[in-house]
């Protein structure tokens, strides 16, 4: 399996990103993807997740309302559209997709993850 993020920038507070996470390699039909954040200097916290087959969704609270997490089937693609982002927002936005995942908020359900996109949010 693998994944590819991409999507990040430079934006300035209040503005919006879109990223995408391609999977390849697998059906997905029983995963869970996810988006984690790193902020420069701090441990990867999570953002969001999303179940393939029902499309359930999980926010950390400090995103709730912002962003919205969302997939599509046919392209084998997730998404994160990040609005009103703050400077907090900033860092690595990595994605992660496992086959058993008990608990959506925890990096290590996850079996597979690709490299990051970075996201940069000036004041």
């Amino acid at each position: 399996v693998q994944l590819q993020a991409s999507g990040g920038g430079s934006v300035q507070a209040g503005g919006s990103l879109r990223l995408s996470c391609a999977l390849s390699g697998g059906t997905f039909d029983t995963y869970v993807m996810a988006w984690f954040h790193q902020p420069p200097g701090l441990d990867r916290v999570f953002v969001s997740a999303i179940t393939w087959s029902s499309g359930t969704t999980y926010y950390s609270d400090s995103v709730k309302g912002r962003f919205i997490i969302s997939r599509d089937i046919a392209k084998n693609t997730v998404y994160l559209q990040m609005n009103n982002l703050k400077p907090e927002d900033a860092g690595v936005y990595s994605c992660r997709t496992g086959r058993r995942v008990g608990t959506p908020f925890y990096a290590r359900e996850y079996d597979y993850w690709g490299q990051g996109t970075l996201v940069t949010v000036s004041s």
